[in-house]
């Protein structure tokens, strides 16, 4: 059974960092593009982070950028979302996902599988 699990999030003010971790179990994801997305209340859910399992490239939303850092422990099968200088536009449920293939892939509905994902709350 393949499962994503996040953990990590929580309450902070802003301008505090967070780490998000995402453990891999049930398949192999090498091949596959792991992603981070996040939904607020009452909007779409978003692309946020994304990097090839296999390999070093990396893709950031616009609003994240030079803030967050998507990364990967292959040896844990972990993925991890490091959120430095968070702000209460960052407020969101923050979830991890898989798609088959190295690519840039920003559409939440093209992924192929998905966690339950983790509260992220920062107030002002």
């Amino acid at each position: 059974q393949v499962q994503l699990v996040e953990s990590g999030g929580g309450l902070v003010q802003a301008g505090a960092s967070l780490r998000l971790s995402c453990a891999t179990s049930g398949r192999s994801f090498s091949g596959y593009t792991m992603g981070w997305f996040r939904q607020a209340p009452e909007k779409e859910r978003e692309f946020v982070a994304s990097m090839f399992w296999s390999g070093s490239n990396t893709y950031y939303a616009d609003s994240v950028k030079g803030r967050f850092t998507i990364s990967r422990d292959n040896a844990k099968k972990m993925v991890y979302l490091q959120m430095n200088n968070l702000k209460p536009e960052d407020t969101a449920v923050y979830y991890c996902a898989a798609v088959m293939g190295s690519r840039m892939v920003v559409n939440s509905r093209l992924y192929d599988y998905w966690g339950h994902g983790t509260q992220v709350t920062v107030s002002s």
